[in-house]
């Protein structure tokens, strides 16, 4: 009787010739299966995925091959021997803050990441100067323009260096330097903030002016801090002698007071802006003005919130258009190649985020017009978001005033949550009011440059100072856009 743990095998069918000659060579039987199609579900996913990897690396291969184009163009300038004591060009990169983008430096990064490696191959030297809020461009080039004109009016000189070194250059040699360079313009928000601060600079006065001064004086003439008469409370403020509390007048003039403080503070005399007393001839604008090294004008998007989703998606599998239009602009400024800024008829207004047709001209007024109707459409109550800041802000102070003012005195003790977080003391509250207006004035400034239905500032003396950076291929065409 056979054993009952060892049972009958069912026979394995016999192998096919190629079979056996796969087993002896060591190959898995496996591969001898026949394929078979997959399923459905796995046929769409295998399609889309391979689609979508299919385009997102053919896109980054572009990328690099155009990117190589271009620095394999300009590096025989890199490649050129300077002189000891030669310096290589250089130019200034200006970049805004986008409106409704908190992240400030979005433009500056799309310099670095499509302009500058072209910069880089031709051994071009660059400045960035980026702007954190709305207005902060303007108001840096309006400065300077008023300190240029300061300094070839004999007001301000440059200071002197007291070791000088044989890399100083002269004043005529800085300036050659920089018509030689140029100014990249990073979007159409930085080409307004530009420009709105070029014609400031050249039509305002020189008169050196402290604008915090200015607006503290005009902060302190609103009768915020000022104080109500003091009641006596006779049930909280009498002493043991039934004597209240000594108002400011009764106090004696050596002892310290609080009351003496704010008294002598609201007694101290206004005293005018500093201001110096130019001749108004000097004072006056003038009727030209100097060149300027020319402009690169980059275009530049920036797509922001759930609408603009579908735009974000094509510009993810389509960045070669990106780098393309990145190394084209770099690569006009490296040829050095210019033409004279063009102006239409009249300055165009761009459309309010509306539905409607952009009537684009020949003008560089007009400058990368389209992308203002890709601004969220929240950028435009931005004014009233500050006057609504404002209003809170002022609503809560006098509260916070009193607190400050009644501990100050000995009115009252503090709380345990003032024990733990201490109120702000009248000076402290004094200076934060002061930032908070000074912050909310530069912001609707700035708001008031970039809004959309604002056309770009202009002055007709800009026509024979400025110059644009072209291509090559098409100087001598007429083209003018």
């Amino acid at each position: 009787m056979s054993n009952p743990s060892t049972s009958a095998t069912t026979p394995t069918p016999p192998s096919s010739g190629v079979g056996i000659v796969l087993g002896r060579l060591g190959i898995p039987p496996w591969l001898l299966k026949r394929p078979k199609l997959p399923s459905r579900n796995w046929l769409i996913f295998l399609s889309v995925t391979s689609t979508l990897t299919g385009c997102y690396i053919y896109d980054r291969l572009e990328c690099k091959r155009i990117r190589s184009e271009y620095q394999e163009k300009v590096r025989f300038l890199a490649e050129e021997p300077l002189g000891s004591l030669d310096l290589p060009r250089k130019v200034v990169v200006y970049a805004a803050k986008w409106p409704g983008d908190d992240d400030w430096d979005r433009g500056m990064r799309y310099f670095r990441k499509y302009v500058k490696p072209i910069l880089v191959a031709a051994a071009i030297d660059y400045d960035m100067i980026k702007g954190q809020r709305h207005g902060d461009i303007t108001r840096r080039i309006a400065e300077e323009v008023q300190t240029h004109r300061r300094e070839v009016l004999g007001i301000d000189k440059k200071p002197e260096s007291v070791m000088p070194s044989p890399t100083d250059q002269s004043p005529e040699a800085v300036r050659r330097r920089e018509l030689e360079g140029g100014l990249v313009i990073i979007g159409r928000p930085t080409f307004k903030e530009f420009m709105a601060g070029l014609k400031k600079g050249w039509s305002e006065s020189i008169r050196k002016v402290d604008r915090e001064e200015e607006l503290a004086q005009l902060l302190a003439d609103d009768g915020v801090f000022d104080e109500v008469e003091l009641e006596v409370q006779k049930a909280t403020l009498e002493g043991d002698d039934d004597e209240p509390i000594p108002t400011p007048s009764k106090l004696p003039s050596s002892v310290y007071s609080p009351f003496q403080q704010i008294a002598q503070q609201r007694s101290v005399p206004k005293h005018k802006f500093r201001a110096e007393e130019l001749a108004e001839t000097l004072d006056t604008p003038p009727n030209t003005i100097t060149s300027l090294p020319p402009l690169l004008l980059v275009p530049f998007t920036n797509h922001l919130g759930f609408k603009q989703v579908p735009y974000m998606i094509w510009d993810f599998f389509n960045e070669r258009s990106k780098v393309r239009a990145g190394s084209e602009a770099a690569y006009k400024l490296v040829m050095n190649h210019t033409r004279p800024f063009v102006v239409g008829p009249a300055p165009s207004e761009s459309p309010v985020l509306a539905d409607m047709p952009l009537i684009t001209t020949n003008s560089d007024l007009d400058f990368d017009i389209a992308a203002e109707a890709f601004y969220k459409s929240s950028v435009g109550s931005l004014p009233s978001e500050i006057e609504k800041a404002r209003t809170e802000y002022y609503k809560a102070l006098p509260a916070r005033l009193k607190a400050s003012r009644d501990i100050a005195r000995g009115v009252r003790e503090h709380t345990k949550d003032e024990l733990a977080n201490p109120p702000p003391s009248e000076v402290e509250l004094r200076a934060e009011r002061m930032k908070k207006e000074l912050r909310w004035k530069r912001d609707e400034e700035g708001w008031d440059v970039v809004r959309p239905d604002r056309p770009v500032e202009w002055d007709p003396r800009f026509m024979d100072a400025l110059r644009i950076f072209i291509d090559p291929a098409t100087e001598g065409r007429g083209e003018t856009s």
